[in-house]
């Protein structure tokens, strides 16, 4: 191979590299990574921003997207013979953040991301952080169902999920950090 042919195949690799898109390049995170990066679906790659730190564990579970079903203990959803998946990965050190989950089908869903920050697997208030679809403030009050609620199509469904966190009295909000 001659220095020119060398030069020209880099080139080539350069310019490939440039034009995927940053979360191709960094990867799809999670057990079902492979529905997400070959594009079978039905599946959701949720891009997640505004981390707080780097720490612990995040997750993706996806419900039913009904009031009586979202949120409810899995091992109930389970033996009530109903969907319900989760998937989870240790925080990555840096880099986008993108992880995939698979649908049963396509249909509507609810989609619940939390950032367990303590490495306990119980959900802490105080510590952890939580986003949805919707990305509407959370606040005070209890996830509803219609900021969860995410249509899934037969390929791979994106979603857009910012972090929110406890900011005092106001309850959970994105940090505004730029993440």
């Amino acid at each position: 191979m001659t220095l020119h042919e060398f030069l020209a195949g880099a080139a080539v690799g350069v310019a490939l590299t440039l034009s995927m898109p940053v979360q191709a390049q960094a990867g799809v995170l999670g057990s079902d990574s492979a529905a997400c990066s070959g594009g079978a679906g039905p599946a959701i790659r949720a891009n997640v921003s505004g981390l707080k730190d780097r720490t612990g564990e995040l997750k993706l579970e996806l419900y039913p997207a009904n009031e009586a079903d979202f949120l409810k203990d899995d091992r109930d959803l389970i033996k009530e013979g109903k969907f319900f998946r989760r998937i989870r990965v240790p925080t990555p050190q840096s880099g986008a953040v993108a992880l995939c989950i698979k649908a049963p089908n396509p249909g509507r869903y609810a989609l619940l991301f939390t950032h367990n920050r303590d490495g306990r697997n119980k959900f802490d208030f105080w510590v952890d952080g939580a986003g949805f679809p919707s990305n509407m403030k959370l606040g005070r009050t209890r996830p509803k169902l219609n900021m969860a609620v995410i249509d899934v199509g037969p390929g791979v469904t994106v979603t857009d999920i910012k972090a929110q966190y406890l900011r005092g009295l106001g309850g959970f909000a994105p940090l505004n950090n730029g993440n």
